[in-house]
């Protein structure tokens, strides 16, 4: 069986706020005046106030972080021509779905008559993260086997304690929000890619779906491309958060195809203990306790998570990633995104500030920016 080749691309959604106001701002009928997207690399999403960037195919998480300042950049200066600045997280603090416009293509479109409030409700922002595995058997095996390490990931990109003006208690409001939609959540299990072939066939020839493109778990097989795509994350606010997470998934699948080739492997837990893990992910990012299913005792979170980045430790020196992903220490021990605003809010009051606060940390370490994304 031929190694993965371990490529990476990612995905990132930013908000476009007014910056007097702080509001979300419908902008992307902006560039999309003549039909088309103007602005190599970028696309609309469900609503007008979202902008969606997708990377070139990358080898390794410095070139990522080469095509995140690049696109970011070019968002920010885009942004900049209609007085606008772009945030990154997975909610904006107060703007209420209720004002905010689908955007008028026919795929939109397509989706809001068939989810209704459930898509016009999702006013959510996300990072997803593509992995390259081109034997598809063992793309089906990191699959079913990295499921149990999500929750760890998710609790390091918590960016969402905020919706429409309210402290939600959690910090990823934005996973609860994504699960209100269909085919969504920790995947099931399937031993082959026939097996997840026959699902996809089913909802196929039964008119539940189009293609696998509407299958929407946390993690998939990309429909068009030979991919592990891992979808589960909140938007990471800051440059340096992004190029981890990349790092780590990347390290998750080298460490599984390094198990397989070795004729080791990794125990596979049932999916009700992994969805008790990302619930606590969600309440309570890194501040919180995690099961260590291994011992079958819930453990401060922090601790699994530094277990579960010394189990990636050998393969991680071989990648040449450990300064990317040892910035994941830096996230527990300062806080994620999430943290930082419940932190400014607590000192304001004033959500606002929040906002502000987003704007200057998606701007941090990206080079020529704007004087208005300073």
């Amino acid at each position: 069986m031929k190694a993965p080749s371990l490529t990476l691309g990612i995905e990132e959604e930013y908000q476009i706020v007014d910056p007097e106001t702080g509001e979300l701002k419908s902008f992307i009928t902006q560039i999309l005046k003549d039909g088309v997207i103007t602005v190599e690399d970028i696309k609309p999403e469900l609503h007008q106030s979202v902008v969606e960037v997708g990377s070139t195919v990358c080898e390794t998480p410095a070139e990522i972080r080469e095509e995140v300042v690049r696109l970011r950049r070019a968002v920010i200066d885009l942004a900049a021509k209609d007085g606008l600045k772009i945030l990154a997280a997975g909610t904006h603090p107060f703007s209420s779905w209720i004002d905010q416009e689908i955007t008028p293509l026919e795929r939109y479109q397509g989706v809001e008559q068939d989810l209704q409030d459930l898509a016009r409700k999702n006013l959510i922002f996300g990072m997803h993260v593509h992995v390259g595995i081109e034997d598809p058997e063992f793309l089906i095996d990191a699959m079913r086997v990295s499921r149990y390490f999500l929750p760890h990931i998710l609790a390091l990109t918590t960016s969402s304690p905020f919706w429409i003006g309210r402290n939600t208690g959690l910090k990823s409001y934005r996973s609860v929000l994504w699960r209100n939609f269909p085919r969504t959540g920790v995947p099931p299990t399937f031993e082959t890619y026939a097996d997840y072939e026959k699902i996809v066939r089913v909802l196929v020839n039964a008119n539940a779906i189009p293609d696998a493109s509407k299958i929407w778990w946390d993690i998939r097989p990309h429909h068009l491309y030979p991919t592990l795509e891992f979808r589960l994350c909140d938007m990471c606010t800051r440059v340096d958060e992004a190029v981890c997470i990349a790092a780590i998934f990347q390290a998750v699948v080298a460490k599984l195809w390094k198990m397989r080739r070795d004729n080791m492997s990794f125990r596979v837990y049932p999916l009700s203990l992994i969805e008790e893990n990302k619930w606590r992910a969600v309440r309570y990012g890194v501040e919180g306790k995690l099961l260590d299913l291994g011992q079958e005792a819930e453990r401060p979170a922090r601790d699994v998570i530094h277990e579960f980045l010394d189990f990636l430790s050998d393969v991680v020196d071989e990648l040449g990633t450990r300064e990317q992903i040892e910035y994941a220490f830096k996230i527990m021990e300062e806080g994620t995104s999430a943290d930082r605003q419940l932190a400014t809010f607590a000192e304001t009051g004033d959500l606002r500030a929040v906002v502000d606060q987003l704007v200057l940390q998606t701007a941090e370490g990206v080079e020529n920016q704007t004087k208005s994304a300073t």
